[in-house]
């Protein structure tokens, strides 16, 4: 049935992309849900026997699976949503027969309305875990459920995930996909392509953990070792799971070997096609599967279900299994020399991979802030944590009168300036384009990146080629911040900055902009590697589309912020050749009625940063000479949706600027957690307002703007 992953690609006509059904309340009470997941696990079921009599290292699975398919590339997957319910991950064969444990795991639910099934399923999974005499570092609550699918979409396989990024050898697939098998969390676990090759299959393995999901070398041995302490694979016979989810809604993967009641369960269950156990106690909390790597020799052999496995070659070794994945430890020289400290020191082990474990559930739920229990663990490094924001931030309304009065249309012999319209030194431009270059590496998929912490100041941002420049107008406001001292931060100064200009080129309108402070400065660059800039769009169209997905945007949002003000001066410092902006201090709908009127003439090699296909970035008009759009502006014309809302700006000045400020508000705004969750860990301070600026109340919204919004 195919038709039910058929998801159309979205076209620009996008709202708010998480429309969520549910958030867990703060109130929630884990105690009982604990105690009704544990009845659980010992519950075993007629349809689904639990293995060993126990359903905790099937929850785990659910809960890795949930959680795994997280990816530092784009920040998409992951248990946030709950999508592993819907297609298609639902049908992914890493993921077959999981429908059976949320089956199980259904009634329990159904008692405890207030919790998310994302955040239901991860404790599940920490429950589960801690049954058996695992670790766990503790749980982050605050998962909002997706009502289907299609926030999955882009990880396959989907036609969306072609269009983004095409695998034409499933199996050997690159970033941004997160996993080297479409279909699999990670690797195949069989070796490459299921070849028992364990030197290549370390080399997956390295790629996907540490390069596609930012785990230490540590924390992947700790982690598959950790995991694979508990359970087992399945895989009676050769004939399979029987029909997916595709092929079969109401009755997926029934399973084939065996007959009669058991047929396709218990004893006959199919699930990978691997069978058996790593340890001899699979349920029971050790670190006997690093003995047992480091103890025995192994050899190859064909299990029942056809598939390469691996066997101690000692014939009075216990009955246990590994497969080419777990072998693979012994064949990296990195992953070898960690073996032995997990096989000398449960202790060690525990604590490892409870850490672990707590990144790999919680990776994609943004700052410690966005928890919403009181007792989830401190946090995290993997959480970019930033320094506690100023006690007594200073004064919005004071900042903002130093910037009108000493900066904005004063001139620097340090740097050029932007024109206003009566040819005087304007600076608003150039302070609305650092801000927004600060405020659009936010990630509505996981919640990372955004000005707070003002990463833009270091390496890797400052270095990118969209940042040229940047230094020299963080001079212009070295005088403000020195007047200020520690009680303001750079990255509220760049905020305040922009929204002084904003507010400054749209005097006499009716709009207003949020002058809100109380963040914080990151130390150094370093946390800006976990949402990287993503460099991987072949064609413009699906750079532009999948950026207003990424973020959330809706197309008016899109098409507002397109019409920003654009320094002239920056164009240039990044190897462009201008603006369509020149020598204005007002924010008009100029923009939209240029790109309708003028006639645009590529320029042959010019700069792209949005497409690696593309030989045009840049678009001069035939009309005015010296007045230039981009490739991402070009292509607005090019979509129905997005041109009809050109064409509403365009005739209705209003129109778009109470749609700007909104869209524009509500970026700057968004990477404040601690006041748009009302979490109960409101760590480091929330937004402040002071001053006579009009303050709004923002609750949670999601937003991203990558190549498309850093340059459009």
């Amino acid at each position: 049935m195919e038709n039910q992953h058929a998801f159309s690609h979205r076209d620009a006509n996008v709202g708010h992309r998480h429309i969520r059904r549910q958030i867990t309340s703060t109130s929630t009470n884990y105690t009982q849900i604990k105690e009704d997941i544990q009845a659980a696990l010992t519950d075993s079921q007629s349809f689904w026997p639990a293995d060993f009599g126990d359903y905790a290292p099937f929850f785990i699975r659910l809960a890795w699976h949930c959680s795994g398919s997280h990816r530092r590339s784009d920040g998409r997957g992951g248990c946030d949503g709950g999508r592993i319910r819907f297609l298609p991950e639902h049908a992914w064969a890493d993921n077959t027969n999981l429908d059976k444990a949320i089956r199980i795991l259904t009634p329990v639910k159904q008692k405890y309305p207030e919790i998310s099934w994302g955040d239901f399923i991860v404790f599940t999974g920490n429950t589960a875990i801690e049954s058996m005499g695992g670790p766990t570092l503790g749980f982050c609550a605050g998962r909002q459920d997706d009502s289907d699918g299609s926030a999955s979409v882009e990880l396959g396989p989907t036609p969306e995930q072609v269009l983004l990024a095409n695998c034409t050898l499933n199996g050997n697939c690159s970033i941004p996909l997160g996993t080297k098998q479409i279909g699999l969390i990670y690797v195949n676990p069989g070796g490459p392509l299921g070849v028992p090759d364990p030197v290549g299959s370390a080399k997956d393995i390295r790629d996907v953990f540490s390069t596609r999901m930012g785990f230490t070398d540590n924390e992947t041995v700790a982690l598959i070792g950790g995991g694979h302490e508990f359970g087992k694979t399945h895989g009676a016979c050769p004939s399979g799971p029987g029909p997916s989810p595709l092929e079969d809604p109401t009755n997926p993967w029934p399973g084939t070997c065996g007959t009669g009641a058991l047929k396709g369960i218990g004893p006959n269950a199919y699930t990978s096609g691997f069978e058996g156990s790593w340890t001899d106690t699979p349920t029971q909390w050790s670190n006997d599967y690093f003995n047992n790597l480091l103890d025995f020799d192994w050899e190859t052999f064909i299990g029942p279900g056809n598939q390469t496995q691996w066997r101690p070659t000692n014939a009075s070794a216990p009955n246990i299994r590994m497969l080419t994945a777990d072998i693979a430890l012994l064949h990296d020289p990195i992953y070898k020399s960690i073996l032995p400290t997990y096989a000398n020191d449960l202790q060690k082990l525990g604590t490892d991979f409870a850490a672990a474990w707590y990144k790999l559930t919680t990776e994609d739920m943004g700052p410690q802030s966005r928890c919403i229990n009181a007792d989830a663990p401190p946090p995290q490094e993997f959480q970019n944590p930033l320094p506690a924001p100023p006690a007594n931030p200073a004064s919005a309304s004071a900042v903002s009168a130093a910037i009108k009065s000493s900066l904005l249309y004063t001139a620097n012999s340090n740097i050029t300036s932007d024109s206003s319209e009566n040819g005087g030194t304007w600076f608003g431009t150039q302070f609305v384009d650092l801000a927004y270059q600060c405020a659009s590496t936010y990630r509505s998929t996981d919640y990372r990146g955004g000005c707070n912490g003002a990463r833009i100041r270091f390496s890797p941002e400052k270095d990118l080629p969209w940042n040229a420049g940047t230094d020299q107008i963080l001079q212009v406001l070295e005088s403000v911040k020195t007047q200020f001292g520690d009680a303001l931060t750079w990255s509220d100064l760049i905020v305040l900055a922009a929204q002084t200009a904003l507010a400054d080129a749209t005097s006499g309108s009716s709009v207003v902009f949020d002058f809100a402070v109380g963040r914080s400065d990151a130390l150094d660059g370093t946390q800006s590697i976990s949402f990287p800039f993503r460099d991987y769009y072949e064609t413009v169209d699906i750079a532009v589309t999948d950026s207003a997905d990424v973020v959330g945007l809706s197309a008016y949002d899109v098409v507002a912020l397109a019409g920003r003000p654009r320094s002239d001066v920056e164009q240039k410092r990044r190897g462009l050749f201008g603006s369509y902006l020149n020598g204005t201090s007002k924010l008009t709908n100029a923009y939209y009625n240029l790109l309708l009127n003028q006639t645009w003439t590529p320029i042959e090699g010019s700069p792209s940063f949005l497409a690696l296909s593309s030989s045009t970035g840049v678009y001069e008009s035939k009309e005015n000479p010296g007045t230039y759009m981009l490739d991402s502006d070009i292509f607005l014309l090019s979509n129905a949706t997005y041109k009809d809302i050109v064409e509403e700006f365009a005739s209705n000045e209003s129109s778009f600027l109470v749609h700007f400020a909104e869209a524009w508000n509500w970026l700057l705004l968004v990477d404040l957690h601690e006041i748009n969750t009302g979490g109960a860990n409101t760590t480091g301070g929330g937004i402040y307002a002071n001053g006579s600026f009009s303050e709004k109340n923002f609750s949670i919204v999601i937003g991203f703007l990558v190549a498309l919004f850093l340059v459009l």
